[in-house]
């Protein structure tokens, strides 16, 4: 039996079932020449199904009827996906020919995979970045989260491309790249630097970029999500994950939220922001079948880092950077706030015992460094005690052992990248502080 569309707003449709009404997150296709995709958000009692209009097709018409597929959004998974661009319904953005075939394996993308009970984290492995103060204050442990926080302009996107280059370079494993709501530029320069760096061949990548509606920007994240969930558990593969922005995909569900005419919550977000930043961040885990290592930009919209949907994704990552404008304004690359930096996973069980210690040391030293920065300004650093000036002149050359030039940046600005093993950033600190 067909459903009836009685009501169009925007992206918004409403349909009516007087019978066999759909599941919520199936598509429906309207009986129409474009065959107009319809996801069903959530039904109302007496057979009315709210949907989304996933394409933006303004082709639909009161009054056409629809048909159930009884399937959700699939998209094509696989090795054939491996160095495409594809966006959220798994449709090709890199004008080459559309994936299909009898052999392309499809994956339901709201379809959560079974949980596992059994499985027990082996020993910690620690993956090199190369960058010396993500290695050192927040190390990149596999299987684990790192999230880097900042307003607009201070690094995030470049601080992203130069770990793909690095990690996924070094490590050989297989990368997914999701860009949610950000510049259509930094789509392309991404594309650009894994082409010229020869890392497309392990890299599988989805966008819907500013210019998309946010059912699209909301669902990118999970089309890439279920991709990598389908070479972790069917390939068995070890992934690293890499999301700018998240919090585009929560402004995405915002507008959803609005358009839908759902009440906010007091912080102004959806009432069910907490559930969605939740819901995603939980498939991007590890199981007894592979591991998914994320890297994940977060927008602080004003420079406000105690936003709430800011707080929400915050507090689902292992590791937190933060990106400062106050630090990059005073040339510092990658501008790093080395105070408000911080990760769960800095122990001696993880890093080991030296590295621990030495953590413990440059964190007493920067804090001291903030502290005297006041009194310096008023009474100047001549007059303070020996000991505080060698302490001050010690984190001064921390500051400055900590900036780095990046690889992805030099065919910008000409200046070769460099690349850090921990090692050699641990023998720079103790050179400082011992």
């Amino acid at each position: 039996m067909a459903g009836i569309v009685t009501t169009i707003k925007d992206l918004v449709v409403l349909v009516q079932f007087d019978s066999d009404s759909p599941e919520v997150d199936e598509i429906i296709v309207a009986d129409n020449e474009r065959q107009t995709q319809l996801l069903v958000d959530h039904l109302n009692p007496g057979g009315m199904a709210f949907c989304l209009n996933v394409r933006s097709d303004h082709s639909l018409l009161k009054g056409d009827s629809v048909q159930r597929t009884h399937k959700g959004i699939e998209i094509p998974v696989g090795e054939i996906t491996i160095g495409r661009i594809l966006n959220a319904l798994g449709d090709p953005l890199d004008g080459q020919d559309p994936i299909t075939g009898d052999d392309v394996r499809y994956k339901d993308i709201l379809k959560l995979p079974p949980r596992s009970n059994n499985f027990s984290v082996s020993k910690p492995e620690i993956l090199e970045t190369g960058i010396k103060v993500i290695d050192f204050l927040t190390p990149f442990v596999k299987g684990r989260k790192i999230g880097v926080i900042g307003g607009a302009g201070v690094g995030k996107t470049v601080t992203t491309m130069e770990l793909i280059n690095n990690t996924a370079k070094g490590d050989g494993s297989l990368s997914f790249f999701s860009g949610i709501g950000e510049r259509i530029r930094e789509g392309h320069e991404l594309w650009d630097t894994l082409r010229e760096n020869d890392l497309l061949k392990n890299t599988c990548m989805f966008f819907a970029q500013m210019n998309e509606n946010p059912v699209q920007r909301s669902l990118v994240g999970i089309s890439a999500t279920a991709a990598a969930e389908y070479f972790r558990d069917e390939k068995h593969q070890d992934i690293l994950f890499f999301a700018d922005n998240m919090y585009r995909y929560i402004q995405a569900r915002n507008e959803l939220s609005t358009i839908l005419d759902q009440v906010p919550n007091e912080g102004g977000y959806e009432s069910t922001v907490f559930s969605d930043v939740k819901v995603l961040q939980d498939r991007l885990s590890s199981n007894e079948n592979g591991s998914i290592t994320s890297v994940q930009t977060i927008y602080v919209p004003a420079d406000d880092i105690s936003d709430p949907a800011v707080q929400f994704i915050q507090h689902e990552m292992d590791s937190i950077i933060v990106l400062s404008r106050k630090v990059a304004e005073q040339g510092q690359r990658p501008a790093v706030d080395l105070i408000q930096t911080n990760s769960s996973l800095l122990t001696p069980e993880i890093v080991g015992e030296r590295h621990y210690v030495l953590s413990v040391q440059v964190q007493a030293l920067l804090q001291k460094y903030e502290s005297l920065k006041g009194i310096i300004a008023i009474i100047g650093e001549n007059e303070l005690s020996p000991a505080d000036r060698a302490d001050y002149a010690k984190a001064k050359k921390l500051i400055t052992n900590f900036s780095q030039n990046m690889n992805v940046m030099t065919k910008h600005n000409g200046v070769p990248g460099e690349f850090f093993s921990r090692e050699e950033t641990l023998k720079s600190i103790e050179e400082i502080i011992i």
